[in-house]
């Protein structure tokens, strides 16, 4: 056994992280929340390397917008133990879309949070016409997204037709309510087989800080709710707090990965489920 409570399997894979080039090379969307400054592959590859990881998928951060230059390139690097996360727009060509699978690319992601909360009828127009775009390649939508927003997204995301991946657990927090909005939608979804779940995040769901104890609970009732449709991230390197359209340099969190894994161990107590989340639905939600 180890400081996290059990054994990192064979296999497992950071399903939620992203990559920062230097800005010059890399420059940022012109609409963005913060200025990024690196965070490179060789510096996440160590700590995968410490977390006892072999596989990772790349997520398309907001700062770079549609611009996916930069997690391509992280993409060739790695090679087959990586897939990607794109971020797309109508402007964006099929060919883009192919090339991109090439690659690796397994989905896109509609950031609804950090670049303006859209209104519910906003968010499922978004939805419904990503969906259409790239349900013919295999992929799934990953969605970031308040509790408020995710209640009324919830009857079209169960009727849309595509894999759809719930990022951060929902955003929702530690201070679990007999009854609350949005986080009983995600619940409802998951157990219904119609929606993933990245039980990442625990920093931003807890309320307690520290160690973020209080977000056990939370990853207990989402892995419960459908064993097979969760998936675990670092969220490396930890994007500190940003306003849309009032960039600031980031701030980077000093968060400890392998605390953060931690959380997990204490959550799921059976090293099949475990390993279910770290490696076998992975494989299966991203084609490993």
């Amino acid at each position: 056994m180890t400081d996290l409570g059990f054994v990192v399997p064979k296999g497992a894979t950071d399903c939620h992280m992203h990559i920062f080039g230097n800005m010059a090379a890399y420059p940022p969307a012109a609409w963005r929340a913060y200025d990024p400054t690196p965070a490179t592959l060789p510096v996440y590859n160590a700590e995968a390397a410490r977390m006892g990881f072999s596989r990772v998928v790349f997520v398309q951060p907001s700062a770079y917008g549609t611009d996916n230059t930069c997690m391509k390139d992280a993409l060739k690097a790695r090679g087959a133990t990586s897939r990607g996360i794109a971020v797309i727009d109508a402007a964006t060509k099929d060919t883009e879309l192919k090339a991109l699978a090439k690659l690796g690319v397994r989905g896109v992601r509609l950031n609804l949070v950090s670049n303006g909360i859209p209104d519910v009828g906003a968010a499922v127009a978004q939805l419904q016409e990503t969906a259409a775009r790239v349900g013919k390649l295999g992929w799934h939508i990953q969605i970031f997204a308040l509790p408020s927003l995710l209640a009324g997204l919830a009857p079209a995301i169960a009727d849309l037709g595509v894999d759809i991946v719930i990022d951060h657990m929902g955003a929702g927090d530690g201070k679990l309510a007999a009854s609350r909005p949005g986080f009983d939608d995600v619940l409802a979804l998951l157990r219904a087989g119609k929606a993933w779940v990245k039980v990442s995040g625990a920093n931003r769901v807890s309320r307690a800080g520290g160690t973020f104890e209080d977000a056990v609970p939370v990853i207990r009732a989402l892995v419960e709710a459908n064993p097979e449709r969760a998936v675990w991230g670092t969220d490396w390197p930890h994007i500190g707090p940003h306003k849309a359209g009032a960039p600031e340099k980031v701030v980077y969190m000093g968060h400890d990965n392998r605390a953060l894994l931690r959380l997990l161990g204490q959550a799921v107590s059976d090293p099949a489920v475990i390993r279910q989340v770290l490696v076998d639905n992975p494989a299966k939600l991203y084609g490993f």
